[in-house]
């Protein structure tokens, strides 16, 4: 492929179109989220303040968002990701979505990964229907933990969602953070075939996700209180840094 400019991508370009769509549900957080992104970052703040975990779950790609807080140059220590190798695609992409769909696995997840009162969870969800999701909402909301959901209205309350007999992820959480994205996620058309690509729920997740995180930190701040945060391992006093919290970790 060749653009007219070559220091520029042609604005007609896939990749043109993608990029420009993307930045646009990222601005689009600046004011049609900023009451959600606000609320959530309290919730975490609180947590923070009370030296409380911040848990964090997804499913199939939506894994990568838990991910993304984990262990992370500038991130938070105090988060712990719900990570369950079946859901993970890595193994077996339609296991993983079988095991998604599968009632009652939520709850055994929740006997190996505790959830207690104070903490916040974070789901991320594109389509909020499966109904490990599902589950795991409505049980530690019982328990009293207030739950953060970033999902897609779009195609969560679309004619061409998957039906699910469970209530949706938005219908359940405390607080609903939409990503804005397309149903089915993908958002280009590419002239000659009938679908489209390169979804949007990853780059705008991950932006919805640290947008919130340095609002909570810098509400503890305020409050006083100074939570701990990874360095890059690739900085000269990144190691020492990260083993005085991991070495800790390991004791607990």
């Amino acid at each position: 492929m060749t653009f007219a400019n070559p220091n520029a991508l042609d604005i007609a370009s896939p990749a043109a179109r993608y990029l420009s769509h993307s930045i646009e549900l990222i601005e689009r957080l600046l004011t049609a989220e900023a009451a959600s992104i606000e609320a959530a970052s309290r919730l975490i703040a609180d947590a923070l303040i009370a030296n409380r975990t911040i848990h964090v779950f997804g499913t199939g790609h939506s894994h990568m968002l838990a991910e993304e807080l984990f262990y992370r140059a500038g991130g938070l220590v105090n988060v712990k990701p719900l990570l369950f190798e079946g859901l993970m695609l890595h193994s077996s992409a339609p296991l993983s979505t079988s095991l998604e769909r599968l009632p009652g696995l939520a709850a055994a997840l929740l006997l190996d990964h505790p959830i207690a009162r104070g903490d916040v969870l974070i789901v991320a969800s594109n389509s909020g229907s499966n109904a490990v999701t599902s589950e795991l909402v409505q049980r530690v909301i019982a328990n009293g933990v207030p739950v953060i959901a970033l999902t897609s209205l779009n195609h969560a309350t679309s004619p061409a969602a998957r039906p699910t007999s469970l209530p949706r992820l938005h219908e359940l959480a405390t607080v609903v953070i939409d990503n804005g994205g397309s149903v089915g996620d993908a958002a280009v058309d590419i002239v000659g075939i009938d679908k489209r690509v390169s979804p949007t729920s990853t780059v705008v997740g991950a932006a919805i996700l640290n947008a919130v995180m340095a609002e909570a930190i810098q509400l503890a701040v305020n409050d006083g209180v100074f939570p701990d945060i990874y360095e890059s391992s690739n900085t000269s006093s990144g190691d020492a840094t990260n083993h005085k919290f991991t070495s800790r970790e390991a004791t607990v």
